[in-house]
Formats: C-alpha cells, sequence, structure tokens
C-alpha cells in the first residue's frame, strides 16, 4: 500500500486492475487496461482517494504517487466533472479583490453620507423648531400686551372721571411776557369752565399785581365765563402778596380767602419815571426831539415836566384807577366796608 500527496493510502493499480478483471469474467465481459470501463473505474476509485482539493494534471499526480500515467487516459483538464458534483459557487476568482476594496469604500462613503444626511435633517427639524417656539413666544407676548392694554383702555372707558376742583396759579408780576400773562390765565380758566367734572375753579394766587391791562382781561373773562356758567363758583386764594392787579384779579371771585398776614388790597395805580434834564445840560448834550401833537413827547425824561403835561398824565392814571375801583365795587358789592382808605392804594 502506498501513500498519496494527501497522506491518504492507496492500493496499487495492479490490485485494481486484478480486481476488475476478475469481477468482468464474472460477468462474462473482457475488460482491458485500456478500455473505457476500465478507465471510469480507475476513475471512480481515484475519486473516491482523493481529497476535496483535485489536481488538473493527472499525470504529475500519478508520478508524484510513484506510477506511470496510464497509456489511455485522456488528460483530466478535459474531462467532464462527476455526475453530481457542481463546481464551486462560493469561489471568486482573484480578479475580483480590487472591486471588492471599492465596494467596502463605496459602503463606508455611503455611511458617511447618511450620517450627514441624518445631521443636515437634524439641524433642519431643530432650526424650524427653533422658529416655531420662537414665534409662539413672541405671539404670546403680544398678545399679553394686547389684553393688557385693551384691559386699560376698557377701565379708562369704565372709568368716569372724577368731580375736583380746578385749580389757576397766578404767580408773579402779571405783565404779558411772564407766567401770570392774560393769555395763559385765561386758556386754563376756559378749561376749567369747560371740563363737565369740575366742580368750582380756584385762583392760587401769590403776586405783587402788574399790568392793569393784563388783569382788567382777566377780570372780564371771569365775569363772562360765570355769567354763562352760574353753577360753578369761582374762589381765590391770597398766600403771601395778592396787591394791586393781583387783587383786581380776585375781585372777580365769589369768595375770597387770605392768610392773617397776607398782603391784600392796594387798589390804586402807580406810574413812574426818571428825569435827566440838568444831567445832559452838565454833560453838553442838546435834545433834538419833533412830533406832530401836543402832548406827544410829554412823558419823554430829558425833557422838563410842564403842568399840562402832568395834569394829562394824571387824568390817564385817574381813569385806570377809578377802573379798578368799579371791578372791586362790582366784585365784592355789600361786602366792602366804607372805610375812606378803602381805594386809596
Amino acid at each position: 500500500m502506498t501513500k498519496n500527496i494527501w497522506g491518504e493510502e492507496e492500493r496499487p493499480k495492479e490490485d485494481l486492475d486484478t480486481k476488475a478483471e476478475n469481477s468482468g469474467h464474472d460477468e462474462g465481459e473482457t475488460l482491458t487496461p485500456g478500455s473505457d470501463s476500465h478507465a471510469e473505474l480507475g476513475e471512480a476509485q481515484e475519486s473516491d482517494s482523493v481529497s476535496p482539493k483535485t489536481s488538473t494534471n493527472p499525470d504529475a499526480d500519478a508520478q508524484s504517487a510513484g506510477e506511470e500515467p496510464s497509456a489511455g487516459k485522456e488528460p483530466s483538464a478535459n474531462k467532464e466533472p462527476s455526475a453530481g458534483k457542481e463546481p464551486s459557487a462560493n469561489k471568486e476568482p482573484s480578479a475580483n479583490k480590487k472591486p471588492l476594496e471599492v465596494t467596502e469604500s463605496s459602503k463606508e462613503w455611503r455611511l458617511i453620507e447618511r450620517t450627514m444626511n441624518g445631521l443636515q435633517r437634524e439641524q433642519r427639524a431643530a432650526r424650524r423648531w427653533g422658529i416655531f417656539f420662537k414665534s409662539l413666544t413672541f405671539l404670546y407676548l403680544f398678545t399679553l400686551l394686547g389684553f393688557v392694554y385693551f384691559s386699560n383702555e376698557a377701565d379708562l372707558l369704565d372709568e368716569q372721571p372724577e368731580q375736583h376742583v380746578a385749580l389757576i396759579d397766578v404767580n408773579g408780576p402779571i405783565s404779558a411776557n411772564s407766567e401770570a400773562s392774560a393769555d395763559a390765565i385765561v386758556g386754563a380758566l376756559r378749561s376749567a369752565f369747560e371740563a363737565p367734572e369740575a366742580e368750582a375753579v380756584l385762583f392760587r394766587i401769590n403776586s405783587p399785581g402788574g399790568s392793569p391791562v393784563q388783569a382788567g382781561y382777566i377780570y372780564d373773562e371771569v365775569m363772562r365765563l360765570k355769567a354763562l356758567n352760574p353753577e360753578k363758583r369761582v374762589y381765590a386764594v391770597i398766600t403771601d402778596v395778592g396787591a394791586s392787579g393781583a387783587y383786581y384779579i380776585a375781585a372777580a371771585a365769589d369768595e375770597i380767602y387770605a392768610d392773617k398776614a397776607s398782603l391784600v388790597g392796594s387798589i390804586g395805580v402807580v406810574a413812574g419815571g426818571f428825569g435827566f434834564v440838568e444831567l445832559i445840560e452838565k454833560l453838553g448834550v442838546e435834545r433834538r426831539l419833533y412830533t406832530s401833537g401836543e402832548h406827544k413827547a410829554f412823558l419823554d425824561p430829558f425833557l422838563p415836566q410842564n403842568r399840562d403835561a402832568r395834569e394829562k398824565w394824571q387824568t390817564v392814571l385817574a381813569g385806570t384807577h377809578q377802573q379798578f375801583i368799579d371791578a372791586v365795587r362790582k366784585g365784592r358789592g355789600e361786602r366792602l366796608s366804607n372805610d375812606e382808605d378803602l381805594f386809596t392804594g
């Protein structure tokens, strides 16, 4: 017994030939070593003893086993595969190894691409949700502000203005360009009389007086509005000083209130100036004045006073004083005393 290249025991070819001849004689057939039946029998014997790894060169195998290649045997390269034996389908040629590497690389790139696409989808989804929640927050804030605003508006509409006394301040000198000008006080006075919730009007006075024109304008407007709105009373409260033109305004009120230390009254008119006649003579200055009326320049401080100019100016002051007296008498009425010094200023 001999062993083949795979270490398996193999019978000698002579034993196989002898066995084949004996079997052929038993069946009435004659087998020759080179016949087809002998070849098939030999191939069957070899296929039984050969391992899964087959050789494409049987002569080389026979030589390696110490045998002579068969004379009538065709090379096994042209031999058809045995019945029931199929070529291996799992084995791929070595030429396909490179495409395998390319396929693995493509799988990696596809995996990376899927990962990046997933990240982009997540980012887009996060951005959309962020926009949604921001919009929801702004909508909530605007709704809240609108609710608060309209609630306040509704409260203001529902609330009726409270009844009150309109307060008007007369502070400082009364003149056209001062805080206590007629325009400022008359505007406030009209608003107070037009307001339905104002039950009364109160003058808070702290003034030494001023222009009789401004004071007279205010006095006349108070009397006019009182006649139009007899249900509204006017009060005057004198704090520190309520003299001259300030008292002129207070005389239009229905009632006057003052502190025991307040200066009240001074019902009179005053006018004054300076004369520089002797001064310009000492300085050698000559006054040149041209007028078309006899009394046009009677108040010029650089001209000497004359009797006619003094009488004329006294007449003007007396008329203004009488206007003041009449206003006080009309406003105060019977509440005035019979004191002789009452209208002396």
